[in-house]
């Protein structure tokens, strides 16, 4: 197959470099490996479930590492309760964003928590700088057609 200039179709440009991301195997696809071990277990996770139940039952800690992990999977995030001033306008952020910065320096929240936080203030000051662009940009075109 070529393409419009009667060139090969590689995927690369003229400095031979890849120009459509990865040119491989298409995303989703599962190597034979991968499609044989799941054509072996098909229709068995019952039998192997209760097989690592009994063995970790039985003392085997990995079998009870494995376990605990499918009934009680680690936690990623927690919920985070703090106190945030109301945001109405985009100049609220800055007041939202001390109360932040006043709940790490006292302990209150982690660093991390503090962090996630404050990306979500940022994303809704944003929002609501965007917000307030467009209810301009209307006042303006609503004056000028008068």
């Amino acid at each position: 197959m070529a393409d419009r200039n009667n060139r090969p179709k590689t995927g690369r440009d003229e400095a031979g470099r890849f120009t459509t991301g990865n040119p491989g195997r298409p995303l989703g696809a599962r190597h034979k490996a991968t499609k044989a071990a799941l054509a072996l277990l098909d229709g068995e996770a019952d039998a192997l479930s209760r097989k690592a139940v009994e063995l970790a039952l039985n003392g085997d800690t990995t079998a009870l590492r494995l376990c605990l992990e499918r009934i009680a999977p680690p936690r990623k995030d927690a919920p985070v309760t703090f106190d945030l001033p109301a945001m109405q306008c985009a100049q609220d952020a800055a007041k939202a964003a001390g109360t932040v910065l006043q709940g790490v320096a006292l302990g209150e929240l982690t660093p991390t928590e503090g962090a996630h936080v404050m990306a979500l203030i940022e994303n809704y000051r944003r929002t609501l700088e965007t917000t307030e662009i467009e209810q301009r940009i209307a006042a303006l075109e609503a004056e000028a057609l008068k």
